[in-house]
């Protein structure tokens, strides 16, 4: 669960080249990186920043008017957020100077799509390791951490079908999630025949989190297609 909460977090893609900009956001897409953002340069980044609140940026050294070493400088006076080097320079003194002032790791152009996504969840796992998944709905919070339903003073448990469940239409939020997909989550590579089964487990979930379960605001059906959760923000 943490793996997945950590993908949910915001990414910053800083490089002036579009091409490899929509080859590594494709990368992270494709992996379950839900949050990214990109920019082409300083300017654009400090836009983001502002506007964004990143939690994790991935920089390019060389950019046009500037360097991803100044960059870090200043996006590390916004807030200390853990920061990756992605470029082309693979000499001694850039990895130093990036170390210097506080980059996380540095990938050398051209690179793996794995190993990139290697390091990238390697910074994300020890920036953020001991941050647990507590989510915001209508009618409620739902704290993975401890399987628990929030309503108030009132704390319902989750059964461990309802926290497989939430989980998947977590890491999926605001995107459908198709039967099949959550019939397997809950019950695993043979889920055929269970379809009954998840609508008894959606209708108690829903009477857990739904402040009117007959009129879902935070677990929605896409009829004929599966379900979708969306969160408060």
């Amino acid at each position: 669960m943490e793996c997945d909460y950590l993908k949910q977090k915001k990414i910053l893609l800083v490089d002036d080249e579009e091409q490899l900009r929509d080859m590594v956001a494709s990368i992270l897409a494709q992996e379950g990186y839900v949050r990214i953002r990109t920019a082409g340069t300083v300017k654009e980044a400090l836009e983001a920043a502002r506007e964004w609140e990143p939690e994790f940026a991935i920089l390019d050294v060389m950019l046009p008017d500037g360097d991803g070493f100044g960059l870090l400088e200043k996006l590390k006076e916004r807030k200390d957020i853990p920061v990756l080097f992605l470029t082309a320079r693979g000499e001694d003194e850039d990895k130093f100077r990036g170390f210097g002032l506080g980059a996380d790791d540095y990938v050398v152009k051209p690179f793996l799509p794995k190993e990139l996504l290697f390091r990238i969840a390697a910074v994300l796992r020890r920036s953020y390791k001991e941050e647990t998944p507590r989510v915001r709905l209508a009618a409620c919070e739902i704290d993975f951490a401890r399987a628990e339903v929030l309503r108030g003073e009132e704390r319902l448990p989750l059964t461990a079908k309802e926290f497989e469940l939430l989980s998947v239409l977590y890491r999926n939020e605001g995107r459908i999630v198709t039967i099949d997909g959550l019939c397997e989550a809950a019950w695993g590579d043979n889920p055929y025949g269970y379809e009954n089964s998840l609508m008894a487990h959606i209708r108690r979930i829903r009477e857990k989190i739904e402040e009117n379960p007959s009129k879902p605001a935070s677990l929605l059906t896409v009829k004929g297609l599966g379900y979708k959760l969306v969160l408060r923000r």
